[in-house]
């Protein structure tokens, strides 16, 4: 090989099955760089992981440096790894330059010679280390003074692999498509939904407002009721429209019986939402007994807690939502660190949102009528996420039955 400098890497896993090893075969010579491979142990069972050791070399150290930043993110470490490198943070809310960002994968960094696993996997953060700990810590977040590490040195990153084993639900294996049977898929969702409420994980539910309009809420109620809702994200609109049906029997105007205009109808979200406001929030107007049916009053009666994150468009809003974005950040975000799954209803925004908080260890299904929403969710980092591209009504309504009809086990 030509001269320059060199580092030696180990990866460790499913190289060959998850195809970890020519992706960062790829990356490095989509950096000009070159590698030698040093050794390559392939494991003999589907328990038994793969170590391979490759040689890297690039022009120079900055060129070097980008290689390894790379490929670090699918799990190639130094094998002569140096500690982390940290900088005070210059100011609250202002990282040091030249800070590691964080994506949502397994992530670990070397202090006094030990890797420390990163409490609280998120994309877009930055990591503090304090008291042989690491954290990772969102830019607003960060106080003055804070070590915050620095580039990719004494950063270990694990990438999610594909077991050798057949996956546990086959849906998984195909990209978005509306050409799935929709019996099966929901039987698969229904079955994963139920592992992870026997995990005692949470089941995190995003909701946008077209599940009120197609009808849908009283089959999400009925979810929540059998207890496979932990928590519910949504903005002002889905609970002011839940509302509203509850209170006037339309949505946006339109009657949910005959699905035809009312009179007056395009006043009865904001009249819900004042009725609201005179109660002093959902809880309250649930406890006075005007609040009597929908699925708000559902997640109040069973005491499932609700994130209403505003906008600035929200009309009112009601006073549950919480308009301060960095406070919503951080409600949410204690939600997605305890979630073994999540599902996402019809609302691209909130969608985006909260697949920037879950770690990738999440299992999650957006379902959508629009494929270009599931489509976005992935290009976005979220790329443990599983498209249904179906009506969400249709969805929620099998989903429903499929979790209370007994079942024996799989």
């Amino acid at each position: 090989m030509p001269h320059g400098p060199y580092e030696d890497v180990r990866v460790t896993g499913h190289l060959i099955d998850s195809g970890i090893m020519s992706r960062i075969m790829d990356d490095i010579v989509a950096l000009d760089g070159e590698f030698e491979t040093l050794s390559f142990n392939v494991g003999r069972t589907n328990v038994d992981p793969s170590i391979a050791v490759l040689r890297v070399r690039a022009a120079d150290a900055a060129q070097l440096d980008a290689i390894l930043g790379e490929i670090g993110q699918l799990g190639a470490e130094p094998i002569d790894a140096d500690d982390v490198r940290t900088a005070p943070a210059p100011a609250d809310g202002v990282f040091p330059q030249g800070f590691y960002a964080t994506t949502n994968l397994e992530t670990a960094v070397r202090i006094a010679g030990r890797w420390t696993g990163v409490a609280g996997t998120e994309m877009d953060l930055g990591i503090v280390v304090a008291g042989g700990a690491a954290r990772t810590v969102a830019m607003a977040d960060v106080r003055e003074g804070e070590h915050v590490v620095l580039g990719h040195t004494g950063v270990r990153v694990r990438p999610v692999e594909r077991p050798r084993e057949k996956q546990e639900f086959e849906f998984m294996n195909s990209e978005v498509s509306s050409e799935k049977p929709k019996a099966l898929v929901i039987r698969d969702v229904a079955h994963m939904l139920r592992k992870v409420r026997a995990r005692g994980e949470k089941i995190i539910f995003v909701v946008g407002p077209a599940v009120v309009h197609t009808g849908a809420a009283e089959h999400l109620a009925r979810l929540a009721k059998s207890g496979y809702v932990s928590v519910m994200f949504g903005g002002n609109a889905v609970a002011t429209h839940d509302i509203e049906s509850a209170l006037y029997g339309t949505s946006l105007g339109i009657t949910m019986d005959a699905g035809r205009p009312a009179a007056g109808g395009h006043e009865h979200h904001l009249r819900a939402i004042n009725t609201i406001r005179g109660c002093g929030g959902i809880r309250g107007a649930v406890e006075q007994g005007v609040l009597t049916t929908g699925l708000m009053h559902t997640l109040v009666e069973t005491g499932t807690p609700y994130v209403l994150a505003g906008s600035i468009r929200d009309d009112g809003p009601l006073p549950d939502v919480i308009t301060d974005v960095l406070e919503a950040q951080r409600v949410m975000r204690a939600h997605c660190q305890e979630a073994g799954a999540c599902v996402m209803l019809s609302t691209m925004l909130h969608s985006i949102a909260t697949g920037n908080m879950l770690p990738a260890r999440v299992t999650t299904v957006c379902v959508d009528i629009n494929p270009a929403v599931v489509t976005k969710l992935a290009d976005r980092g979220s790329f443990q996420t599983i498209g249904i591209v179906t009506d969400v009504g249709l969805f929620l309504e099998m989903l429903a039955d499929e979790v209370e009809r007994p079942h024996l086990g799989r």
